[in-house]
């Protein structure tokens, strides 16, 4: 690996960027994501555990498998993509400079993965589909991964993915490891919006970030594409449909590893807009000193708070009728019942609350959240 240095960092691009020395990944990470990163890293003896996994997986096979078989991004290799690379460990002051290889593959696609020291992998089918702000975007997506530590977990998924193939035939054995592999995806899902923001960090340019994501959902047509109308399809797949819908999104989603590329983009703008995101470009965020005093309580606050606030302002049919039942606004069976058979008929004087202190009692009761994931064609993963 590759300290930097102000040497290497002469090529970098003339735009001025801001930089963010001593950034923690806490700045930017999602907060289911963050929450059980905190949890993970505060587990006595974790890091002894993955160093001991180490030698079950793959690694070097992984390492010596892109050396020979890839091409290494230097400065006499892909010297542009060399640039992006070392520029984006200066704005998020990753310490050491993690080798990067094109490997030849159509589909266009990214990745971070890696036990010891992660290693960056990007195909030539999104090299040559992004332009080279939407590339910036999607190494500092990668660059995240690095300082989050989520190579370490992609590398785990990969390795059970693999593993799981290979005993289908064992009914149990199966079963037990997809149970792991589907935890891990739903933990992963939460990690791309994690990088998504650290992309946006690094380039510091939204509409490239935008355009990026709509090029890997529809190919490099952007004069057919707009981008109000691709954040439209995100809102319209988000409320759209009835309850039967919305357990279809689920089952299309769970055996994916990251989420939905126009749920990406909407998610991305919507951060960009926050409080948070303006004093992390203000030069005002977590640091990297401080993670040793990270309350494990307080981040699951933190994310309990953000699926509370995600399931009262959500859109999605299967999520209101769960904020109404939290909310004590009515019977399960009766809900489910009208929602499936499309009847949405008035139940007032039948199931409504008799009591409305107790109504008012239910709906301070906290929510109670769910926990916190890659295929082909998942660019920046």
């Amino acid at each position: 690996m590759t300290e930097h240095s102000s040497e290497s960092h002469e090529n970098v691009p003339s735009r001025q960027r801001r930089r963010f020395a001593g950034i923690s990944s806490r700045a930017y990470e999602h907060p289911a994501d963050r929450s059980a990163l905190v949890a993970l890293r505060k587990l006595s003896g974790f890091d002894t555990v993955f160093k001991t996994l180490s030698g079950l997986l793959p690694e070097r096979s992984l390492r010596l498998l892109f050396l020979s078989d890839s091409v290494r991004v230097s400065d006499a290799q892909f010297a542009h993509l060399n640039d992006m690379l070392r520029d984006a460990c200066y704005i998020l002051d990753l310490e050491k400079v993690p080798p990067m290889y094109v490997n030849q593959d159509p589909q266009p696609n990214a990745m971070c993965i890696g036990l010891d020291e992660p290693i960056i992998v990007v195909t030539t089918g999104l090299v040559e589909l992004l332009d080279e702000e939407e590339m910036r975007a999607v190494i500092g997506h990668e660059v995240g991964h690095a300082l989050s530590g989520h190579a370490v977990y992609r590398t785990i998924l990969l390795f059970l993915t693999n593993i799981a193939l290979k005993v289908a035939w064992i009914p149990l054995g199966n079963v037990a490891i997809m149970a792991i592999v589907t935890a891990l995806r739903e933990w992963f899902r939460k990690s791309e919006l994690s990088a998504d923001r650290a992309g946006l960090l690094v380039g510091q340019d939204l509409r490239a970030s935008m355009r990026g994501l709509m090029k890997i959902a529809g190919g490099n047509h952007l004069h057919e594409m707009n981008v109000d109308a691709f954040l439209a399809q995100a809102d319209e797949y988000e409320k759209g449909g009835d309850l039967r819908d919305s357990v279809l999104k689920i089952l299309n989603l769970l055996p994916r590893s990251h989420p939905f590329t126009t749920v990406r983009a909407a998610e991305l703008k919507k951060w960009s807009e926050t409080r948070d995101y303006q004093r992390i470009m203000d030069g005002h965020y977590p640091r990297r000193d401080e993670d040793k005093d990270t309350s494990v309580t307080d981040s699951f606050r933190e994310s309990a708070a953000h699926y509370a606030d995600t399931v009262r302002t959500s859109k999605d049919p299967l999520m209101k009728l769960v904020g109404d039942i939290a909310g004590g606004a009515g019977d399960l069976g009766g809900k489910l019942r009208d929602k499936f058979t499309g009847q949405g008929g008035s139940s007032a004087g039948k199931g409504g609350a008799k009591d409305g202190s107790a109504d008012s009692a239910r709906r301070d009761e906290p929510q109670n959240p769910d926990g916190p994931g890659t295929e082909p064609g998942s660019a920046g993963s």
